[in-house]
């Protein structure tokens, strides 16, 4: 059992957008603000299909089976997932997911993964998400962008294996991808590379759009996404 079958261009997504709780050196998680935030911001209507935003425990041997279930409920076919990493300068695009565990350390309940690999399937996935337009997007609205190779060895290079390999029932979106974010100003004034909360909502906004934007301009069929012209006024997400 998959997502909806695109059987239009024109038909509007489903989209799942995830963030992480708490985890060890991390008290305050920007991206489990995020997701109250987004949740109250989209909602059904003519550019998207549905809507859902969730908050995803730091632990691995839960992780899967939570996957699969928001999966056969929710069917998305766009699954943007964000996560905190301390070093980030800005919003950091995760190109390539690592089906490995080599750099595994403790989750939040201070369990180590069993297996050596995330899931079956290859050794590196790519992400599916339109990059190159949602870092043009959030370029142009002033707020930084990285780039990387490297989700690391944690849950968020967990999620964004297991979500771009289709290794959870119910959970086979067209485009999936990760996205790493820094801490929250609000928590730690004094982090240089922190963003504020209102920073953070308006560019997972634009990502948001940039991606509907990408889905909305596929062929019937076409697994691959087009490049598309990024246009400011398509960033505005309310």
């Amino acid at each position: 059992m998959g997502a909806p079958a695109s059987t239009s261009p024109a038909r509007p997504p489903r989209i799942l957008v995830t963030g992480f709780s708490v985890f060890p050196g991390a008290p305050v998680n920007p991206t489990e603000a995020l997701v109250g935030i987004l949740n109250d911001e989209f909602a059904e209507g003519e550019r998207i299909g549905a809507f859902r935003a969730e908050v995803l425990a730091v632990e691995y041997e839960t992780i899967a089976g939570r996957l699969s279930a928001i999966g056969r409920d929710f069917l998305p076919d766009i699954a943007i997932h964000f996560g905190l990493a301390r070093e980030c300068r800005g919003f950091r695009l995760e190109r390539v997911a690592r089906n490995s565990h080599a750099n595994a350390r403790p989750d939040q309940a201070g369990v180590m993964p069993a297996a050596t690999q995330v899931c079956a399937g290859p050794e590196t996935l790519d992400s599916t998400l339109p990059l190159d337009l949602i870092a043009s997007r959030l370029e142009a609205a002033g707020l930084p962008v990285q780039w990387s190779d490297d989700a690391g060895g944690y849950l968020c290079n967990t999620v964004f294996t297991l979500s771009v390999a289709h290794a959870c029932d119910g959970l086979r979106p067209v485009m999936a991808g990760f996205i790493h974010v820094p801490p929250l100003r609000e928590a730690e004034p004094g982090t240089p590379d922190a963003m504020g909360i209102d920073d953070l909502a308006s560019g997972a906004g634009i990502i948001i759009n940039a991606c509907v934007d990408a889905w909305m301009n596929r062929e019937p069929g076409q697994a691959g996404l087009p490049g598309i012209e990024a246009d400011p006024d398509s960033s505005r997400w309310r």
